[in-house]
């Protein structure tokens, strides 16, 4: 073991002498705790803390990281505390082994309650250092190479884990080579034959692959030569395994169907040549359309940079491209790590936390967000998940997950955009809020002081900001609808008369040239029995209802209301059932279909009203409208409804013709 740890200190060449001492003796001391424990492959446990050690030194990390990576199990493993880190090697490392520790197996309910706590609690100490999330993806690349000595089924589960939770945490901070890697070990696990042909695959026609990629380097040196651009290497090789398996699965082809599955990297000294470089190559082979991204202009969210672009190549064959200068090729390669070894190298100044839109996403979501049973599948969902790019009228860049909407845009904004908006656009053009934003998309949001939210837009909002924030709002100032664990509880159906008086119309302009009304719902819904108010919901343990199962709440006295199984055979035993039921759905459940129809009309006050009670009266929403003056004095407009069933929408339609001022209706 001593050997291990002579060649471990062969390694730290690169730190000063006191840096190295303080090293070895975490070293010798994590030796000493572990003692004489084992890990699944019956080798000593201490070569796990000192491979993740390794891994930390060759990423040039600052000391404090490299110690923490040595003493992140001790706190688990042994009887050593917080305070007796602290006092060895610093309040920094003592802060850095705790946030990598998992939470104690005695403190929750089960394993998976203990993961995902434990998954929380490393997020969060994460946004306050980014070194804690470097040092467990160290950890876990290590134990994703050792996996073969548990059991299947707990490879599994952890391969499962990897490829949700710390893969794409590695792309977030930019380390591509640890993202890959963990990728492709995760496919290995769970997918081992499709791992073995891809692999079988590649060295099969490795020699045809190196002889092709030879050529196309060739030709991409002579040609740079040619227009004096010496200084540049160019590195090809077929992609990782994972990426493969990605393309077969979302084409639905087979790999010999897969012609994109070789890359080819350009690296320069300069801006400028990556982009001399680029028309070079598009002189060489016709670029495919729609498939070039210009990463240097917008860099991605974890400050990767990168010209990409496919081109036709050989033998028809498509070839992506990548150009970029060595410092951003090392920032591709190494993300955040690589700037904390530069700041380390030139003046060891600490690294703001704030360099990455993770960490303030985790800084918010540390503040307001409820964190329920549902936080991994919005970990999962809103921050390792693909994202977008769109920009505010002003210029300024938002990110958001992929399919956010304009109402997840304004609850970016501030909480009081949200809350006072009426309508949005995109590139100009008023979109429906049901819309998925697009890249690069320029979004205004329309706002008026008369403005509110809408219960449905619970179900068009993709992030838990916009959600937690509807929510509240809702429960703030309806006082006759209860919103509580993903549940909507409200009254049943009033009388269409009684309903008709409580609907209000807005009219508010936008433009000279048009007029954009949207009616507000201002339904009692009320659920006070007695003198009770203020009332929770709970879930039935008796049927255990899930989410889109069919439910009904019973109001029951002193307990608020509890949700069943429309179908729970306890229901029949409950006294009073038929007076003290009250009508409850999910937040998420989703009409069958949106549907959308032109109107032209002759011009008149209340046609927006008219329209609603006609969507309204087969049980639709009205979700979108637009209507704008014509020339000749006339009323045209486009709609956009969410229905129950298709039929409904001819029923609609049909309706909507009987309207007097209606001239015609037109199908979208």
């Amino acid at each position: 073991m001593l050997d291990l740890i002579e060649k471990f200190k062969q390694k730290l060449s690169h730190y000063t002498p006191e840096e190295q001492e303080q090293i070895i003796q975490a070293a010798l001391w994590s030796q000493e705790l572990h003692g004489t424990q084992k890990r699944a492959s019956g080798e000593p446990y201490f070569i796990h803390p000192l491979y993740v050690a390794e891994m930390l030194v060759d990423m040039h990390m600052d000391p404090d990281t490299v110690i923490a990576g040595l003493l992140h199990d001790i706190l688990e493993d042994s009887g050593v505390t917080q305070e007796i880190i602290k006092e060895r090697f610093g309040e920094t490392v003592a802060s850095l082994v705790d946030g990598v520790t998992k939470i104690s197996i005695l403190k929750v309910k089960n394993k998976s309650v203990q993961e995902a706590e434990t998954i929380r609690k490393m997020l969060f100490a994460m946004a306050k250092d980014i070194r804690v999330i470097i040092i467990k993806l160290a950890d876990k690349l290590h134990n994703m190479n050792t996996l073969q000595h548990l059991s299947p089924e707990r490879r599994k589960a952890i391969a499962s884990e990897c490829l949700d939770i710390y893969a794409p945490l590695a792309d977030r901070m930019g380390i591509s080579w640890m993202k890959a890697e963990l990728e492709d070990l995760a496919l290995k696990h769970l997918n081992p034959d499709i791992y073995r042909y891809i692999k079988d695959f590649l060295l099969a026609k490795k020699s045809e692959r190196t002889e092709y990629l030879k050529r196309v380097e060739k030709a991409i040196y002579r040609s740079a030569g040619e227009e004096g651009i010496a200084d540049i290497l160019v590195t090809s090789r077929a992609k990782h395994f994972y990426s493969i398996y990605r393309k077969m699965k979302k084409r639905n082809k087979d790999i010999e169907e897969i012609y994109d599955i070789l890359g080819v990297r350009i690296t320069c000294s300069t801006s400028n040549d990556c982009y001399t470089l680029l028309g070079l190559i598009h002189k060489l082979w016709p670029p495919i359309e729609g498939r070039f991204k210009d990463y240097i202009a917008m860099p991605k969210a974890n400050q990767y940079q990168s010209l990409h672009t496919t081109v036709m190549c050989y033998n028809g064959r498509q070839l992506e491209i990548q150009i970029r200068t060595r410092a951003m090729h090392y920032t591709a390669e190494f993300g955040i790590a690589a700037h904390w070894a530069y700041k380390q190298e030139f003046g060891g100044a600490k690294i703001s936390a704030d360099t990455l839109p993770i960490i303030s996403k985790l800084k918010s979501w540390d503040q307001e967000v409820d964190l329920s049973d549902d936080f991994l599948d919005e970990i999962k969902s809103e921050l390792l998940k693909d994202s977008i790019y769109v920009f505010t009228p002003e210029g300024h860049i938002i990110e958001l997950p992929a399919n956010s909407t304009a109402i997840d845009f304004a609850y970016y904004i501030h909480s009081e955009v949200g809350s006072h908006m009426i309508g949005a656009k995109a590139d100009g053009s008023i979109i429906p809020l049901n819309q998925p934003l697009k890249n690069t998309q320029v979004v205004e949001i329309l706002t008026s002081p008369n403005g509110r939210p809408h219960v449905n837009w619970l179900r068009i909002a993709r992030t838990s900001r916009a959600r937690q924030r509807i929510r509240n709002w809702l429960n703030k100032h309806d006082e006759n609808l209860l919103i509580d664990k993903s549940i909507i509880a409200k009254r049943k159906a009033v009388e269409k008369a009684q309903e008709s008086q409580k609907q209000e119309a807005l009219v508010e302009p936008i433009e000279s040239d048009e007029i954009v009304k949207h009616v507000i719902h201002a339904d009692k819904l009320s659920f006070r029995i007695g003198n009770e108010k203020n009332m929770m919901i709970s879930i039935a343990k008796c049927c255990s209802p899930s989410t889109g199962d069919h439910i009904i709440g019973y109001i029951s006295r002193g307990r608020g209301i509890i949700v069943h199984k429309k179908n729970c055979p306890n229901l029949v035993n409950i006294r009073d059932i038929e007076h003290r039921t009250i009508d409850v759905e999910w937040e998420s459940a989703k009409p069958i279909s949106t549907k959308r129809f032109k109107v032209t009309s002759r011009r008149t006050t209340d046609l927006f009203s008219e329209i609603e009670g006609a969507v309204k009266k087969y049980k639709g929403h009205l979700i979108e409208g637009r209507l704008e003056e014509t020339e000749d004095g006339r009323l045209s407009g486009s709609f956009t409804m969410e229905i129950e069933q298709p039929d409904d929408f001819k029923r609609v339609i049909k309706s909507l013709r009987t309207i007097p001022s209606v001239i015609s209706i037109l199908p979208m």
